[in-house]
Order: structure tokens, then sequence, then C-alpha cells
């Protein structure tokens, strides 16, 4: 595959996405909101961009838990520690900060955690929406509370994402 970054937009019940790959696997997900980058020239037909589209929608309408995806996003190996163990949370599950610290080792490390949760570039693939406060609450989510809570209603089958 070649290196350059194709980049490529996806209609969802919680917004458009922009799907970034380098060719080999998806470096980023973005939400409209908060969108750096833009769409490229044959973006959509990148087959990793191709493959994370049909993905996204089996999603959304409720017929995918798991993603199978080629994933490369750029961090730091502790931001990696958790973005991995984010991807050991159960479909329809949540985790706490400190629990999350705790499986990775770092159990003092709930704050770091919650900032490497927060610079995912891969958000609802790599699932930081199920990771809410010690309280129970819902914290901060890059796309917003009311669509980190639609996430997890359409994952406790509460909600139907597909038709709206």
């Amino acid at each position: 595959p070649d290196m350059s970054t194709h980049a490529a937009t996806l209609p969802t019940p919680i917004g458009e996405l922009l799907l970034v790959s380098d060719g080999a696997g998806l470096v980023g997900l973005e939400f409209d909101d908060d969108r750096r980058g833009a769409p490229t020239p044959g973006g959509a037909d990148d087959p990793v961009i191709r493959a994370a589209a049909t993905q996204l929608r089996e999603y959304f309408a409720g017929a995918r838990t798991t993603f199978d995806l080629p994933l490369r996003p750029a961090g730091t190996p502790f931001e990696r520690r958790v973005w991995d163990a984010l991807r050991e949370i159960p479909y329809g599950g949540t985790t706490r900060y400190g629990a999350l610290a705790a499986r990775i080792g770092e159990p003092g490390a709930a704050r770091a955690v919650g900032r490497a949760n927060g610079r995912n570039p891969l958000p609802v693939i790599v699932p930081c929406h199920r990771v809410i406060g010690a309280d129970g609450s819902l914290t901060g989510f890059g796309g917003g509370l009311a669509c980190k809570r639609a996430l997890l209603d359409l994952e406790r089958g509460a909600l139907s994402l597909e038709a709206v």
C-alpha cells in the first residue's frame, strides 16, 4: 500500500465522521465538531476506509459488536497500552478510569489514563465511550456527552440508531 494519507467522510446517526487511513491501517476517526482533517480525493476508495465504513455502518445498525480493522494510532507507549485495554472492554459494558489504570498495571494512574483516553484518535472503534467516571457519571467525550450516551444506549440494546 502507498503510505500517503487518505480521508473520507461517513454519515452516521451521531453525525458525520471523518475516517483517516495511511494505506496500511486506520489512523484517525474524527467527529464533525472537532474535525481537523478534510476528505481527500479518492479517500473513499482506500480499502482500509472502505472496510471501516462498512463495519461502522454494521455497528450503528446493531449488527456488529467488535471491529476487525488494521489500526495504526499514533501515540506514546503508555497511550497505546490504554487504547489496547479499551478494546478489551466488552460491547455493552463500561469501566472506570481507576479500573482501567489497574488493568494496565498502573493503579495510581487514573488521571493519566483519562488523558490518554481523551487523546484516543480512533473513538467508537477504540471504545473510549465505555469509560465512565468513578461515581458512574458520563464524563468527557470528544463527540459530546449526548453522543457518548447514544453509543452506550445502542450497545445496551436500548436504542437502534439505524433509523435516526
